[in-house]
């Protein structure tokens, strides 16, 4: 599913408030390539997608709720995490903890962006300490939705950040790959131990819901969450 797909599944129709759309990433590390150079792949996935960068984010209405929701789009460089993504889900964040809205962030991606270096590494941690601030000094409201994929340095931190976490069935959740953990442990990875479904029952998520009830399971949360 594309992120717009996934903004029309959740947000009403006509309450759609998008924020910074015209935030590009500019190569901060002159990463070198014999391939594609970074800045050309990057217009090359605008062009193909129409969306600037791997995040949506903006402000709807689902049902007669207010929120400030991101939801990242795999089709785009495969969801990684650069600057700008870091900086997008922060701001959203900042706006949410200013405006008390609750706040819903749809994950879909490979991880961290290696074109931007450690870089993309950094926006781990402004991004947690963004959310520090909305959970645990403002008490308010974030649901984290893990989709298929779901891996890397968006599983380790705002994934796995929210208040409650809800999975989509069978999606592939993990931190690392398969491959690369078979090739760095020399151990077999069993077969399905990185679907959803294995993790809820170690007590990973709160939820599994498919997409056609999960508008009103996000409802129903968000009204519990304000009793």
């Amino acid at each position: 599913m594309s992120s717009s797909d996934r903004i029309e599944l959740l947000i009403n129709p006509g309450i759609w408030d998008p924020m910074d759309e015209d935030m590009v990433s500019m190569d901060p590390i002159e990463f070198h390539s014999e391939e594609e150079p970074y800045r050309d792949r990057i217009h090359s996935y605008q062009r193909r997608t129409w969306l600037t960068e791997a995040v949506q984010t903006g402000i709807g209405q689902l049902n007669s709720i207010p929120i400030a929701i991101g939801v990242m789009d795999f089709q785009f460089m495969g969801g990684s995490m650069g600057s700008v993504i870091g900086e997008k889900i922060t701001r959203l964040i900042e706006y949410a903890t200013n405006r008390s809205l609750p706040v819903i962030i749809v994950c879909a991606s490979g991880g961290a962006r290696m074109q931007e270096g450690s870089l993309s590494l950094m926006q781990m941690a402004k991004i947690s300490s963004a959310s520090s601030n909305y959970q645990s000094n403002k008490k308010l409201f974030y649901v984290s939705i893990l989709t298929s994929p779901t891996t890397g340095g968006v599983t380790t931190n705002f994934g796995m950040l929210g208040d409650v976490i809800i999975a989509e069935p069978n999606a592939y959740i993990a931190f690392a790959g398969k491959r690369a953990i078979e090739q760095t442990l020399n151990k077999i990875v069993p077969d399905g131990s990185q679907a959803a479904e294995y993790s809820f029952h170690k007590g990973l998520f709160n939820l599994i819901v498919p997409r056609n009830p999960l508008k009103g399971v996000l409802s129903e949360s968000y009204t519990i969450s304000f009793l």
